[in-house]
């Protein structure tokens, strides 16, 4: 890993995480609704968004972070209708503050998380108690979201530590601030490994699968979705209500998400 390899690396996210961000204050002169995800959702919601159109009567402004960087702006005042956390832990920091509509709290989507390489890589693994992750990274990085804030990151180090592997690469761990960060410095060739959601694997071309974690070495997976409780946007319960119709439904699946809310 280069010191000048890093720093590529976050100009390109932080143009990113910019792009994501910029739209949102002319979003609400606008008056249209505008959605906080995570940012592993990128690729599947611009899709429902898409579909969702005409159902809600505009395209909502979406945007795109790790949940523990939007819930912290939501709770500072930031002008979101609809939050869409990567974990529970995120919506509950905001309905314990009353920042949520509690009757509008819907566990929406499922996911995995897996072991990926860049896509030249010859790396194999078979993910199981005490496998030599440490062999398999060498004298690379291992790239995953922060550890503290970052759900993947959360969900991935419960996986290491729960497989007893932990020990062996915690001095290896390259921290990102979001999953898609760390899926993009395995993609630029950057890191040898990083464990990022399977959906994640799914949207990048330049990385593959090596392994998938046991769905019992780490919590469950679960996208919890709610409309703020400063939400003004007429459109947002449409918005709500269309992310869990069968086209959306459909367009989650086709990007690896496993769908829990009951089909409207």
């Amino acid at each position: 890993m280069t010191r000048n390899g890093f720093a590529v690396a976050a100009v390109a996210i932080g143009g990113f995480a910019a792009a994501w961000t910029a739209a949102v204050p002319a979003a609400r002169a606008q008056d249209e609704v505008v959605v906080f995800a995570a940012a592993s959702l990128k690729d599947a919601l611009d899709a429902v968004n898409k579909a969702c159109a005409a159902d809600v009567g505009e395209a909502a402004t979406i945007s795109y972070a790790a949940s523990s960087a939007l819930a912290k702006q939501i709770e500072s005042g930031a002008p979101a209708d609809v939050f869409i956390s990567a974990d529970l832990d995120w919506m509950k920091y905001l309905s314990d503050r009353k920042l949520t509509k509690p009757d509008t709290e819907v566990k929406l989507l499922g996911n995995q998380i897996v072991l990926v390489a860049p896509k030249d890589s010859g790396v194999e693994a078979k993910i199981e108690k005490g496998f030599d992750l440490a062999k398999l990274v060498g004298d690379g990085k291992l790239a995953m979201g922060d550890l503290k804030a970052v759900p993947a990151g959360k969900y991935g180090k419960a996986a290491l530590e729960s497989l007893g592997v932990w020990s062996s690469v915690e001095g290896k761990v390259a921290q990102a601030e979001n999953v898609r960060a760390a899926l993009k410095l395995v993609s630029m060739g950057e890191a040898a490994l990083g464990i990022v959601y399977a959906t994640d694997a799914h949207a990048e071309k330049g990385v593959k699968v090596v392994g998938v974690f046991p769905e019992d070495s780490h919590p469950p997976i679960i996208y919890p979705v709610a409309q703020t409780a400063d939400s003004k946007d007429k459109d947002t319960p449409a918005f709500l209500k269309c992310l869990r119709t069968a086209k959306a439904s459909d367009l989650f699946k086709e990007q690896g998400f496993t769908v829990l809310a009951p089909v409207n």
